[in-house]
Formats: C-alpha cells, structure tokens, sequence
C-alpha cells in the first residue's frame, strides 16, 4: 500500500496518545491535528453555526477557518496549523465555540 510516510521514506518517532471528544487516538510527532484525526479516519469535527453543516479540513493552509477545533480548552484553533504534543485533548466544535 502506497501511504505518503513510504513514499518520502519518513520514519517518524513512535506514535503517543491524544483524545478526540474522549475517544483515545494515535498521532506522529509532527503531525498537526487535522493531519492526526484524517489517520485516525476522522473527516470532519466542527458544524456550522445555525444549520450545523459538516466541516473539516478544506484549504489545509490556515486560510479559511473551515478546520476550527478546541485544544486542551481553547476554541477556535486552526487544526491544519496546530500540532499535536502528547495528551492534547480536542473537542470538536459547534460554530465559533463560542455561546454566539
């Protein structure tokens, strides 16, 4: 199977554990939050605010704001920037995360 790790020959350091709504997941060093839930088969973790629409990673850039997650108590982080660290907690997220 062709994975993007063997095709750049990666070998990263060894997986550790992070929460996805409690649920335990596995992450690479390096890898951002988005880049960890996508492994972890997971395509989207926010709605949007009113119709509770779907969302997840689209521009992949820090652009668009569509991959807003909670890390460890803090809404509105961007999951295609932020990375992950052993134990980080993420919630998804309805809207802006905030009581808007």
């Amino acid at each position: 199977m062709r994975t993007p790790l063997k095709l750049a020959d990666a070998h990263p350091g060894p997986a550790f554990p992070v929460t996805l709504d409690g649920r335990e997941i596995e992450a690479l060093p390096g890898q951002t939050v988005a880049a960890a839930l996508w492994a972890a088969g997971v395509t989207s973790w926010r709605t949007t605010r009113g119709e509770g629409r779907p969302r997840g990673v689209f521009c992949g850039i820090g652009v668009c704001f569509d991959c807003l997650v909670t890390v460890n108590d803090r809404p509105n982080q961007r999951a295609c920037l932020v990375p992950l660290h052993p134990g980080d907690a993420i919630r998804t997220q309805e809207g802006t995360g905030h009581d808007d």
